[in-house]
C-alpha cells in the first residue's frame, strides 16, 4: 500500500490517478495512523512552504512523516514535497522545514528573459542513478511548475540537475528518500516510469 499524504495542498487526485494507471494500490489520507501502517509514502504539494508546514503541523503529520523516513520506508517527495524535506525556506520570510536534508529553498533570481515561475517541460541531466531513475534517459524531459528551488548542503544527494537560468537540483536521493522538483504524474511516459520504479521498490 502506498499512502499519498493529504495536508490540504497539492494535486492529490492526479498523483493517485497515475498510480492507479500503473495498477498500484494507493490511497490519499490525512490520517497519521495510515502513514504509520503503510509500506510506502508520497508527499506531494503545490503552494507556499510556510502554509504547508503549518498544515502538516496542525494535522499531526510531521512526526509520522519523520518516523516513516527513519524506519526506512520508501519515500517520494514531489514539488513542494521535495522542498519541505529541507531545513528552511526563504519563501515569503524564513520558515523551518522538516530538516530531513540539509540545505535551503530559494527563489529564482529575476533575470531578463527568465520566466518565473518556471512552468513547462525541461530537461534532466542525470548525475546519479537511483533505482527510481532506472530506465530514464539522461536527457529526459519532465514537467515543472515552481518559483523556488532547493540548494542542498551536500551536493552528493543530487540525482539530477536542470537548467533554468541556473543549474538547480531537480531531483535528490538519500537512502530511502527520493524527491523531485518536477511532477512525475504530469511527465508522461518518463514520469510514469519513475513512479513505476517507486512502486517496485
Amino acid at each position: 500500500m502506498i499512502t499519498i499524504i493529504d495536508y490540504g495542498m497539492g494535486n492529490l487526485r492526479s498523483v493517485e490517478k497515475a498510480f492507479d494507471k500503473l495498477g498500484a494500490e494507493a490511497r490519499v489520507s490525512s490520517d497519521p495512523a495510515d502513514i504509520d501502517q503503510t509500506e510506502k509514502v508520497v508527499l506531494p504539494g503545490v503552494g507556499a512552504f510556510g502554509a504547508a508546514m503549518q498544515n502538516l503541523t496542525d494535522a499531526g503529520l510531521t512526526g509520522p512523516i519523520l518516523n516513516a523516513i527513519e524506519s526506512g520506508k520508501p519515500f517520494l517527495g514531489i514539488c513542494l514535497g521535495l522542498q519541505l524535506l529541507f531545513e528552511e525556506s526563504l519563501e515569503m520570510g524564513k520558515h523551518k522545514g522538516l530538516g530531513v536534508l540539509g540545505g535551503k529553498v530559494v527563489r529564482f533570481e529575476d533575470k531578463e528573459d527568465l520566466r518565473i515561475p518556471h512552468i513547462g517541460w525541461n530537461r534532466l541531466e542525470v548525475r546519479r542513478q537511483p533505482p527510481h531513475l532506472r530506465g530514464v534517459d539522461g536527457q529526459a524531459m519532465v514537467y515543472f511548475v515552481h518559483s523556488y528551488y532547493v540548494v542542498p548542503e551536500d551536493d552528493s544527494i543530487v540525482a539530477t540537475f536542470t537548467d533554468h537560468g541556473v543549474d538547480f537540483a531537480s531531483a535528490v536521493w538519500k537512502d530511502n528518500v527520493f524527491a523531485t522538483q518536477f511532477h512525475p504524474e504530469k511527465s508522461s511516459i518518463v514520469g510514469l516510469r519513475i513512479l513505476k520504479n517507486f512502486v517496485s521498490l
